[in-house]
């Protein structure tokens, strides 16, 4: 092992590149924006805010229970994401969406249902998306599900049927960078 001591040297922060708070606040981003909708758990958004600020999410509206920075709790998890990422808080889902039509989002909810289209098959365009995330239990309101202009989901193979809603956002954000990258 020690032979290969150097094949797999980690980078130092500096040859990764990282841009600044202000770099990463001014810098392109994908037209996404992620619906966190009544998520309870303060570690989930904290993480979430930490995958959209790595894959350069344009934002992340928070709804209903949801917790908003700044809290302890979430930056936690979030690690300063919640600085780099940009954020708005509406009480209700549906005031939201009247944001992102104006925005011209796409909404798309990341959900079990009739109908839903298995996340690999989803075909993404150039016009921006909102990503719609529900409660860890619940899942989405069926109120903002008939709401939703498609639904996507991830397929599963288990006995649970469900991962945990950041590890659900992560999924669904590579695959749409890795399908407008064409990796």
């Amino acid at each position: 092992m020690s032979n290969m001591s150097n094949k797999f040297r980690k980078l130092s922060i500096e040859e990764l590149g990282r841009k600044s708070v202000e770099e990463a606040r001014s810098s392109e981003k994908y037209p996404v924006c992620l619906v966190l909708e009544n998520i309870r758990s303060m570690h989930n958004v904290g993480s979430i805010f930490r995958t959209a600020d790595a894959l350069n999410v344009r934002e992340i509206v928070l709804c209903g229970i949801t917790a908003r920075p700044p809290h302890r709790e979430i930056n936690k998890t979030a690690l300063g994401a919640t600085e780099s990422v940009a954020w708005k808080y509406f009480t209700h889902t549906a005031e939201a969406f009247t944001y992102l039509q104006q925005q011209d989002y796409y909404i798309v909810g990341i959900e079990q249902t009739t109908h839903a289209i298995a996340l690999h098959h989803f075909e993404f365009t150039t016009r921006p998306y909102a990503f719609v995330f529900g409660n860890e239990i619940e899942g989405i309101q069926q109120e903002t599900l008939n709401a939703c202009e498609d639904v996507i989901e991830i397929p599963q193979f288990g006995i649970k049927h469900s991962f945990n809603v950041s590890i659900t956002a992560a999924i669904v954000l590579w695959e749409y960078v890795r399908k407008r990258h064409l990796f």
